[in-house]
C-alpha cells in the first residue's frame, strides 16, 4: 500500500527533539514517576516513546483519524451492532403490550372485549429484564477482565441464541419472564463491553463518534422493532408474536463473525503483559504503510499509563469518590446520567401503549411510535 504523509503540524511534532523525562512530558507527579522508574525497565526511553504517542494523538484531526484507523472504526462498528438487540428488545416488549395478538396470548379478557396483559406482569416482565441486565453488568465486567473483550462477547452472544428459544416457545407469561430475565444477562454485557471496547481501541479523537454511535445503535434497535410490529398488525395468528422475537437471531451470527476477526483490545493486553500481542492488535486496528504511526511507541503510552494507574490506585477506595475534589466529580457524572431517566425516557419507551389507551387505533398508536423514534435516531445523529 502507498506510504501516506503526514501533514505538518504531524511532521513537528515527530521533528521535536528528544527531551530528558521528567513529569513535565507525560504529566505525572514527580514521586510517582520515581516510583514508575524502580518498576518499568529502560524506563527513559519508554517515557521518550510515550511522549511522542501522546502528541500524535493530541494532534491527530478527524480526518487524519479516519485514514489511518479505518480498520478500528469498523471493527467498533460491528461489536456495537449488539446494541441494537438490546434496544430492538426493550421496546418490543413496551410496543407488546399494546400489539393484539400479544395480548390475546399473555393477557386476560376485559370488560368490553378485547385482552389486557395485566399490571402486574406488565412491571415483572420489565423489571425481569432490567434485573437480567443489572447481572449482566455486575458480571461483564469481571470475566472480561479475566478472560478479555473478544471471548466475553463471544460467550454472551451465544448464550443469548440459546435464551431466545425461551421467548420464541413461551406458551405461559411465567416462561416469556424467565426468557427476559436470561436474556437480559448477555444484554447487559453488551452496554458495558460496546462501549469500552470502542474507547479502548480507538484513538482520542474518534472516541466521541464511537461511543456516540453505541447509542446510535440503541435507537435504530428500538426504531426497527416498532416498524416490524408496525409490519405486523395485520396478521391475527400465533406469528404476529413469534416473527418479532425470531428476528432476534439474524444479529448474533454475522457480529460472531465480526469478533472472531476482531484484535483483542490492545488495553487488555498491556494490562496482562501481552505487549507483543497488543502490538499486533494495534497493527490490526490500523492501515499498513502508515510511516508516522509506530505501534511501539503506543504501546510504551499504554504501559506508562497502566503502571501510573495501579501505583495510584493504592490505598483507594470508594470511598474516596465522596472526598474533595473526586466528590465534585461523582455528583457530575451521576447527574448527567440522571438526566437520561429524569426526561421522561421510560414514559416515550411505552407510548404505544399509552397512546391506545387514550382510544387511539392500533395503527395509530405504532405509527406515532414509529415518528418517535424516528426522531430520537435524528437526535442522536445531531449529537
Amino acid at each position: 500500500m502507498e506510504d501516506t504523509k503526514p501533514t505538518d503540524h504531524i511532521q513537528h511534532q515527530l521533528a521535536v527533539p528528544a527531551q530528558a523525562p521528567d513529569a513535565n512530558t507525560i504529566g505525572i507527579d514527580d514521586e510517582v514517576l520515581l516510583q514508575m522508574s524502580e518498576q518499568i525497565p529502560e524506563f527513559a526511553s519508554l517515557v521518550e516513546r510515550a511522549r511522542r504517542a501522546s502528541n500524535f494523538e493530541h494532534n491527530l484531526t478527524n480526518r487524519e483519524a479516519f485514514k489511518v484507523f479505518p480498520k478500528a472504526i469498523l471493527f467498533s462498528f460491528i461489536l456495537s451492532l449488539a446494541i441494537i438487540m438490546e434496544g430492538y428488545d426493550t421496546s418490543l416488549l413496551g410496543s407488546f403490550y399494546a400489539y393484539p395478538t400479544f395480548q390475546e396470548r399473555f393477557g386476560v379478557p376485559v370488560k368490553g372485549g378485547g385482552y389486557q396483559v395485566t399490571s402486574n406482569w406488565q412491571t415483572g416482565l420489565q423489571n425481569g429484564t432490567n434485573v437480567g441486565q443489572i447481572l449482566g453488568l455486575l458480571v461483564a465486567g469481571l470475566i472480561a477482565d479475566r478472560w478479555g473483550y473478544k471471548r466475553t462477547m463471544l460467550g454472551a452472544l451465544i448464550s443469548l441464541i440459546a435464551f431466545l428459544f425461551l421467548m420464541f416457545f413461551a406458551n405461559n407469561i411465567g416462561m416469556l419472564f424467565a426468557g427476559e430475565v436470561f436474556c437480559g444477562i448477555p444484554w447487559g454485557t453488551f452496554q458495558s463491553l460496546t462501549t469500552t471496547y470502542a474507547a479502548e481501541v480507538s484513538p482520542v479523537v474518534l472516541r466521541p463518534y464511537l461511543t456516540t454511535y453505541v447509542n446510535l445503535c440503541w435507537v435504530t434497535g428500538q426504531f426497527i422493532s416498532t416498524g416490524v410490529l408496525r409490519g405486523l398488525l395485520g396478521r391475527t395468528d400465533q406469528w404476529g408474536w413469534r416473527i418479532p422475537y425470531a428476528i432476534q437471531w439474524i444479529w448474533p451470527v454475522p457480529i460472531i463473525i465480526g469478533v472472531l476477526c476482531a484484535p483483542e483490545s490492545p488495553w487488555w493486553l498491556v494490562r496482562h503483559g501481552k505487549v507483543e500481542e497488543a502490538k499486533k492488535s494495534l497493527s490490526g486496528l490500523s492501515r499498513p504503510g502508515v510511516s508516522y504511526y509506530d505501534t511501539e511507541d503506543a504501546v510504551a503510552l499504554m504501559i506508562i499509563t497502566n503502571t501510573h494507574e495501579k501505583l495510584t490506585r493504592e490505598g483507594v477506595s470508594y470511598w474516596d469518590c465522596l472526598k474533595g475534589v473526586d466528590r465534585r466529580r461523582t455528583e457530575i457524572v451521576c447527574c448527567v446520567w440522571m438526566c437520561q431517566v429524569f426526561c421522561g425516557i421510560w414514559y416515550g419507551g411505552n407510548i404505544v401503549y399509552f397512546l391506545q389507551q387514550i382510544s387511539f387505533s392500533n395503527t395509530q398508536a405504532f405509527d406515532f411510535g414509529l415518528g418517535v423514534n424516528a426522531i430520537g435516531w435524528c437526535g442522536t445523529v445531531c449529537s
